[in-house]
């Protein structure tokens, strides 16, 4: 599995959506025979389908659709939202923005503070529909707003950052004890991002309910080029569904849900997804590019507008169709951006699996893309 890549280093060969391909089995199925649902928790949801915590994918009504739509939209309790009473012109503005002036103005809307009686208002207005409820905070605000968020009455917390470990080491600040934190909290907790089995593992083992897979893959970031650090989506998803496995043998039963977070753009990648190890995915791009989605055909995540070191920016990505054509079609073009459910069932009952579990066992090889 290592190479050489020079004397004194070696690397290990690791792969991502687009260098693997699933195989069809000895049988087909109708893809109406087909279940897409999963649970996480006392949780069941139609789709596995999870909206990112950003603001040009969720809002309180995104999240509300996605909830009725069988998925579940996670709202970003650091963002737009919970920072203004009426973020509509600012999401607006920065749809405006000439690229060049994007980053500055987005740390100026963004200095704004977090305000907890915002929280509340709009957990409540997503609880008042009767779906779902899940927010997400980063690691570093999880201590200062979590009895906010708990006491709105969410159903699922998500703490989501570019990498999250179960051992931060600081001299400076007091971290987040993750496992004392999640054992005192009566709510299901998802933590992430993850990239190793490792990592995962260790994540497992504070009590998390499931961990989300990714670091600096999504069409937004431009974590790579700013600190050097990526993680092929395949092998990551892979490496986290052996963390699960193994933790299941060491627990002495308890399943930890592995959702994949970044680097799906298409119906094909979730499809990969899946065939690696993932229960669910988490999707931004590929919602963000809903002609009903807040960000108006751009789209954009909390590091695009961090103060210090941003590691993104605001990308367009177009307007494709309605959400709900996004994920159920019918779809208006041929390139895996919409019908996403339709092609996921689609490919499942081609190879010939009825349900997510047993999809995971598809065979997969490895067959780097090439455009020629």
């Amino acid at each position: 599995m290592e190479r050489e890549i020079g004397r004194s280093k070696r690397g290990r060969r690791v792969y991502a959506f687009d260098d693997i391909a699933v195989v069809p089995s000895r049988r087909t199925r109708d893809p109406e025979d087909v279940s897409v649902s999963w649970s996480i928790d006392a949780y069941q949801f139609d789709i596995p389908v999870l909206a990112a915590p950003m603001d040009s994918v969720v809002s309180p009504a995104t999240a509300i659709a996605m909830g009725r739509f069988g998925g579940l939209g996670v709202l970003d309790l650091e963002g737009l939202w919970t920072r203004y009473e009426n973020p509509e012109p600012l999401l607006e503005e920065i749809q405006q923005l000439p690229a060049g002036a994007a980053t500055v103005r987005m740390q100026q809307i963004y200095a704004e503070p977090v305000k907890p009686e915002l929280v509340t208002a709009r957990l409540a207005e997503i609880r008042a529909s009767g779906v779902t409820v899940a927010g997400a905070l980063s690691p570093q605000r999880t201590q200062e707003l979590y009895e906010t968020v708990v006491a709105a009455g969410v159903d699922l917390f998500f703490i989501r950052g570019t990498t999250v470990s179960a051992e931060h080491v600081s001299k400076s600040v007091e971290p987040l004890n993750l496992k004392k934190f999640i054992y005192e909290l009566d709510v299901p907790v998802i933590v992430g991002g993850a990239a190793t089995y490792t990592a995962a593992l260790h994540l497992m083992r504070t009590g998390a309910a499931g961990v989300l897979v990714g670091f600096g893959g999504g069409a937004a970031s431009t974590t790579r080029a700013t600190l050097g650090i990526h993680a092929p989506m395949a092998t990551a998803v892979a490496d986290v569904a052996g963390a699960r496995r193994d933790y299941l043998d060491e627990s002495g039963g308890r399943y930890v849900h592995v959702i994949a977070d970044g680097g799906l753009s298409t119906s094909g990648d979730i499809v990969k997804a899946v065939s690696v190890g993932a229960d669910a995915v988490m999707l931004g791009t590929a919602l963000a590019r809903a002609t009903d989605a807040p960000g108006g055909g751009y789209h954009w995540g909390p590091e695009a507008h961090h103060s210090q070191l941003p590691r993104g920016n605001r990308v367009e990505v177009g307007r494709v169709a309605p959400l709900e054509q996004i994920l159920f079609g019918p779809s208006p073009v041929a390139d895996g951006t919409a019908n996403l459910i339709g092609a996921l069932r689609r490919s499942m009952a081609t190879t010939g699996y009825s349900d997510l579990k047993e999809f995971q066992r598809i065979e997969v090889v490895v067959a780097p893309y090439s455009a020629r």
